[in-house]
């Protein structure tokens, strides 16, 4: 079998779904989420080149996620099995770590409690984005030219105003991404696993980052996370198109040479590269809680070497969050399990089966 650690050897496409590249890529990604929030606590004027770092990682990062939940939803067609997959995967955790996040920013910011579960708190707008993503999934593959028209439907809606119920306007701006990922075969990858798309992919970063400290601070966090229209972010409609533009251009360029750079071996971060879940929900409480007890605020203090300090912090969290004691006590919150009620009675009596590796394949690529 073809190995895609080997950068000068061709890669079987065949193979590439099953390598460790996919889980290196998550872990990666989640270490980066978790560092962009909490680097984001302690950026002030005084520090432009961590804002530009920040802004670097904003650019790419949630693309890159985000195209490969497109990726793996390809198999998705609506099933019932599969509606109860994103169900438990998907629904149930974000309508438990909703109230989590609504009880902890009540206690710790003095927020108002909300009581309603169509407006996102904090980093919960991924998994209701997800859930829509995915279930329009049939539609997108349904269709000609579904990059395009999601592209149309992202500026449009950069261009009309949308309140920011079921975080909608972050759904249908990020929506390129994910339908840009349902096009995509191993065989795509597979060409980003070279030594060539690895000698293009470094001076790109360096170039991106270069520009990013040349723009620092802008482009603000409203540009970035892509939740604000044209005239929230007080530009006109030509502008906001062409800046708009740039920045997809940009971001699909880093997405691509992050892929490329991300290694193909297994190494000690792939087994926590397939539990990003736990990570991602988790490491936004531990960051209310350093920030309620004032951890950000000697960190700023410390200058440099406290956003060293941090730093190290985050990615550690990142590893301890995905540990098997963690997800143990912590499974039945992130990972829940539908009520038996809620079961077709027809499936709950029926024998266990032992999985086919097409049954287990099927199930992977419907997470």
């Amino acid at each position: 079998m073809t190995s895609v650690t080997q950068p000068t050897s061709p890669v079987s496409p065949r193979t590439l779904d099953r390598s460790p590249f996919f889980d290196n890529a998550k872990f990666l990604l989640i270490a980066l989420v978790a560092l962009g929030h909490s680097w984001e606590q302690v950026i002030t004027v005084h520090t432009p080149t961590l804002r530009a770092v920040h802004n670097l990682v904003y650019a790419f990062h949630m693309p890159a996620f985000i195209l490969l939940c497109g990726y793996f939803s390809r198999s998705f067609t609506g099933r019932p099995d599969q509606i109860r997959r994103l169900l438990t995967g998907v629904l149930l955790p974000y309508l438990i770590f909703e109230t989590i996040y609504s009880l902890v920013y009540h206690w710790f910011r003095g927020t108002e409690l909300e009581t309603t579960p169509i407006a996102p708190t904090y980093l919960c707008w991924f998994l209701l984005a997800l859930f829509v993503w995915r279930l329009t999934t049939p539609i997108w593959k349904a269709l000609r030219y579904a990059v395009p028209i999601s592209l149309v439907i992202s500026f449009a809606a950069g261009t009309t105003r949308i309140t920011g119920d079921m975080a909608m306007p972050r759904v249908l701006m990020f929506l390129p991404f994910f339908v840009l990922g349902l096009q995509l075969r191993p065989e795509h990858f597979a060409k980003l696993r070279t030594r060539t798309a690895r000698c293009v992919a470094v001076p790109v970063f360096v170039g991106a980052f270069a520009l990013a400290c040349l723009l620092s601070p802008d482009p603000n966090d409203d540009w970035l996370s892509s939740d604000a229209n044209n005239t929230q972010l007080h530009v006109s409609l030509a502008q906001y198109l062409l800046l708009r533009l740039a920045l997809l251009t940009v971001s699909a360029l880093l997405v691509a040479s992050f892929l490329a750079l991300v290694p193909g071996r297994r190494t000690w971060i792939t087994g926590l590269g397939a539990v990003t879940l736990y990570p991602y929900l988790l490491h936004g409480l531990v960051l209310r809680i350093a920030e309620y007890y004032g951890v950000f605020r000697v960190v700023r203090q410390a200058g440099l070497a406290g956003t060293l300090v941090l730093t190290a912090a985050a990615v550690a969290m990142v590893v301890l969050l995905s540990t098997p004691p963690v997800r143990l006590v912590l499974r039945p919150l992130v990972e829940p399990r539908l009520p038996r009620w809620l079961v077709p009675a027809a499936e709950v009596a029926a024998p266990a089966s032992v999985p086919t590796a097409a049954a287990e394949r099927e199930k992977t690529l419907a997470r």
